[in-house]
């Protein structure tokens, strides 16, 4: 998949990419919803012989912009994106960086800029995507102001459980730790990219050794619990238990002090400096704190049993 990042006005010069269905939106997660447009836009590209592409926009328009009352974290940071984009087949992603300046585009210089000027024949995007200034475009006047140069294509809206599959939905879910609806609704588990580094050690001591993982910057992390979880490490797939919290049986619960310990089931490797992806599959259980030593080896024995038997034994 070849990457293409544009910004307005600076890096706007025009280039022959041959004719091209495209997909636009954020498709932060890229989730099942998101993949219907994209896969709208890659079978319009195979059967008219065309380049299938995406466009996408980084950083998230709220971060420019403000005015939301939700927090805004990234369920698939850009570099995850890229890879489940081409994942799917997707031939060109061009990332325009969304600036202030950008935000004040009418809706006509949008089409204009962004799709007229890249050779784009044929537009495919959900039924609720909005562009140009204060979002005042929407599909119908992308349709109306295409002058015969390019087709529009809209998605309707994607349902699981009676309720729209959206973005806001997977991040509400995230900060319960509700990772299996996740699963669900992105049709994969949700995936966190980091790095093995030292921690305190003190699991290897109690008899169940762990990988201290820092996350990508900007990745959110699923509320504090126990987890059944699947990590890769060095391009193979390895069950696991995951704590993240503050280890409070240990540790001052004044000093905060976010921890992702993966506990690896028959494993026994030195990984550190390793880059890892942790998969999200089940929500075990709250973070508690424990009496003792004892009673804490006995529950984490109990979790790990709990993994197990998800994973099929």
């Amino acid at each position: 998949m070849k990457i293409i990042h544009l910004s307005y006005p600076h890096e706007m010069k025009s280039k022959d990419y041959g004719p091209i269905s495209m997909a636009i939106g954020f498709f932060d997660g890229v989730h099942k919803g998101h993949q219907q447009v994209i896969g709208a836009a890659i079978e319009k590209a195979r059967s008219k012989d065309m380049k299938s592409a995406v466009m996408t926009f980084d950083p998230h328009p709220s971060l420019v912009l403000g005015g939301r009352k939700e927090e805004v974290f990234y369920i698939t940071p850009l570099n995850q994106k890229m890879a489940i984009l081409q994942e799917m087949g997707v031939d060109i992603c061009f990332i325009v960086r969304f600036t202030s300046e950008f935000a004040k585009l009418s809706p006509e210089q949008f089409i204009e800029h962004f799709i007229k000027s890249l050779g784009v024949k044929q537009v495919v995007a959900g039924f609720d995507f909005s562009f140009g200034s204060k979002g005042g475009g929407d599909m119908a006047l992308m349709e109306s102001f295409s002058g015969g140069e390019y087709a529009v294509t809209t998605v309707g809206k994607l349902e699981e459980g009676n309720e729209k599959v959206s973005s806001t939905r997977i991040r509400h879910l995230l900060k319960d730790g509700l990772v299996e609806p996740v699963h669900q609704l992105l049709g994969r588990p949700y995936r966190i990219s980091g790095t093995v580094v030292n921690g305190d050690k003190r699991g290897r001591t109690i008899g169940f050794p762990t990988a201290n993982i820092e996350p990508e910057l900007g990745t959110f992390v699923p509320k504090r619990g126990v987890y059944a979880v699947r990590i890769e490490v060095q391009g193979a797939y390895f069950d696991g238990v995951s704590n993240v919290g503050y280890k409070p049986t240990f540790h001052n619960p004044d000093i905060k002090n976010l921890v992702i310990e993966v506990h690896i089931l028959d494993f026994d490797k030195s990984i550190y400096g390793e880059k890892v992806t942790v998969e999200w599959y089940k929500r075990i259980r709250d973070e508690q704190k424990f009496s003792g030593i004892e009673e804490l080896k006995q529950q984490i024995g109990r979790d790990k049993e709990t993994a197990k038997q998800y994973f099929g034994g």
